[in-house]
């Protein structure tokens, strides 16, 4: 039986639960190293959901340890941007991703927001744009793109989230920022 998973704002963590959040974002993207890749930089990264007036994030608590969590930056006057969505590699495949997300939609869907957009980086191989020079046609590029292998490319597609530009080469060459968006107003 999956225990319950309860979700909270990261005001409501204590000190150990924020700890537990930065070392979920090294196990859920242990395949960008180059991510966030200090345990100084990961709880940098977890304050600055605390810290900074246009940023807020969600955990996930199963009991009270944290399995997961979403952050979200106020970054235009109608629009949110989803940053990050990490779930602890244990816990994923059990809806808390997905639950996480509704309940950011549903909070900017409240504070008047019309959509939430997102990058979701290929520096590792996981679509099919990696390693391929996207330029003189990005546009038809983002419209094949497709995932290879552990690109949350089709899970964001599975929660009506499409694909709405690139930015090539923002990692690298041929290691494009894949920019998704959701249209969450009624």
């Amino acid at each position: 039986m999956t225990e319950a998973v309860r979700i909270v704002g990261f005001e409501a963590l204590d000190a150990g639960q924020l700890s537990q959040a930065a070392a979920i974002l090294e196990r859920a993207f242990a395949h960008m190293p180059d991510a966030w890749p200090t345990p100084e930089e990961r709880a940098e990264e977890v304050q600055s959901f605390l810290q900074d007036d246009e940023r807020e994030a969600l955990a996930a608590l199963a009991g009270e340890r944290v399995v997961g969590w979403i952050g979200w930056i106020e970054s235009h006057s109608h629009s949110w941007e989803l940053h990050p969505l990490a779930v602890d590699p244990d816990w994923q495949g059990r809806g808390i991703g997905r639950r996480l997300t509704a309940e950011l939609e549903a909070r900017a869907r409240a504070a008047g927001m019309l959509s939430v957009w997102l990058g979701t980086d290929d520096d590792f191989g996981g679509t099919n744009l990696f390693g391929v020079d996207v330029f003189p046609d990005v546009l038809a590029h983002a419209a094949q793109a497709e995932t290879t292998e552990g690109h949350p490319l089709g899970f964001y597609r599975k929660l009506g989230y499409e694909v709405v530009g690139l930015f090539p080469d923002a990692n690298g060459f041929g290691k494009p920022d894949i920019l998704m968006a959701k249209r969450i107003a009624r």
